[in-house]
């Protein structure tokens, strides 16, 4: 019971790894709080978290289609989507819970990011840019909530098994089995509970030493930040 009495809100929850993070963390014992849907920016995040207590941890668990085109074809409403989505959500989730965490000299937020910017990947370059801020605030943000007992960590992930990127269709298929077998040094797609494992960890006390890092979780297709 690795979270045993911890209260923690996962965003999101219905997509991405929201799934496979809340199951596995509520049968560690923790009280899981779920937020579906995208979280909301400016005026409406205010009235989204007014009746939110203190939770010990927080997983940002944030997807938005990729939107893949070629740099001279990115649309300016993508591009503002993907980070209304990705990355505005992410500073306000920081900037509103790692102050109230620190006040009681304790608390983990967890990122649920993407390996994509460790390696950018021609043709996704808008979501490689969004992924790749939140990867930047997550350093940042985790060197300057370290000393005030706050761990803020992410796991950035690729050929993960979920329902925002890699259905089970899409990695049955014999392009992508392919594609797969050329890319990914492992072979394979994590199952979504590999990932959640991982997530885990950063929540639990056994990581209290771990801050501002973005953890590669790709099978080896990225191996560093």
């Amino acid at each position: 019971m690795r979270l045993e009495n911890k209260r923690v809100m996962v965003t999101q929850s219905d997509d991405y790894m929201g799934p496979a993070i809340t199951s596995l963390f509520s049968t560690e014992g923790a009280q899981v709080t779920t937020r579906e849907k995208p979280v909301p920016t400016g005026k409406a995040f205010s009235t989204w978290v007014r009746e939110m207590p203190v939770y010990d941890v927080v997983v940002a668990n944030l997807a938005h289609d990729p939107c893949s085109s070629a740099v001279d074809n990115i649309d300016n409403e993508d591009w503002q989507a993907l980070f209304e989505t990705l990355v505005h959500p992410l500073m306000h989730l920081v900037r509103h819970f790692a102050p109230k965490m620190a006040e009681r000299g304790y608390g983990k937020i967890i990122a649920i990011t993407s390996a994509a910017p460790l390696r950018g990947i021609p043709g996704s370059t808008a979501y490689c840019a969004a992924r790749g801020a939140q990867n930047a605030f997550i350093r940042a943000t985790g060197l300057e909530f370290a000393a005030r007992g706050v761990n803020i960590n992410a796991v950035a992930q690729n050929y993960v098994s979920n329902p925002a990127y890699f259905p089970d269709d899409l990695v049955a298929s014999e392009r992508f089995q392919k594609h797969l077998a050329r890319n990914v040094p492992i072979g394979r797609v994590a199952k979504d509970t590999e990932s959640a494992e991982l997530a885990l960890f950063l929540a639990s006390n056994a990581s209290d030493f771990i801050v501002g890092q973005v953890v590669p979780f790709s099978g080896g297709w990225a191996t560093n930040t």
